[in-house]
């Protein structure tokens, strides 16, 4: 990794957190690009033409790359510095489900909740409902293995466990109580132990207010 290492992110982005906190769990020197998220910058002809067409962070440029999404550079950080990646094809394979599942039953839903709620302000309506069960009923599925084993994969952390831990750091409350999920919460434990950790709105600078 060089020093012109980038991240493209703002604090209140628990995708964003997941690569910044793998960025400095490997001990890399990197700069957080502060995105002006509330204030429509993403929405930009100029952002998506010049950083990332999905209109998205976080974006991760290195060495000429620039990646988007956030299992994409979860998985390239592991595969450059050799850290929080698999061992063999089976431990590949296994990481891929748990990324997938992630980013399907697990953030998809709780980032959505959590911005509605915490950040956008919408009160409690049918979609809210609906969307706290379907993180509750992944949840559950995440605390029942994680009584078997102390990490998702391998038995040591993995980019599976910086993926779906990352919004589960915030300090918002959005009706989930995740200290209700014991394992879930021996596990949140064992992460912030890891070198490098800092809680998201300490590794990234929030996103300036909404204007207007």
């Amino acid at each position: 990794m060089t020093d012109h290492t980038k991240l493209y992110c703002f604090g209140e982005s628990g995708n964003a957190f997941k690569a910044a906190f793998m960025l400095s769990a490997c001990g890399l020197d990197w700069t957080p690009v502060v995105v002006d998220f509330f204030n429509g910058e993403t929405r930009t002809p100029a952002y998506r033409a010049e950083v990332n067409e999905m209109g998205e962070v976080p974006v991760l440029v290195h060495g000429g790359r620039k990646l988007a999404q956030s299992g994409v550079i979860l998985t390239y950080l592991a595969e450059v510095t050799g850290q929080f990646g698999p061992r063999d094809g089976d431990e590949q394979l296994e990481l891929l489900r748990w990324l997938l599942f992630d980013n399907h039953k697990f953030t998809s839903y709780v980032a959505t909740l959590r911005f509605l709620v915490a950040l956008a302000k919408t009160g409690e309506t049918p979609v809210t409902e609906f969307l706290r069960g379907r993180a509750v009923a992944a949840a559950a599925i995440v605390d029942k293995h994680l009584a078997e084993t102390p990490w998702l994969v391998g038995g040591r952390p993995t980019i599976a466990d910086l993926s779906l831990s990352g919004y589960l750091f915030y300090p918002e409350q959005y009706g989930v109580d995740w200290t209700g999920y014991a394992n879930i919460a021996r596990w949140l434990d064992r992460l912030r132990a890891l070198p490098g950790w800092k809680p998201p709105y300490e590794m990234m600078p929030k996103a300036p207010a909404r204007r207007g």
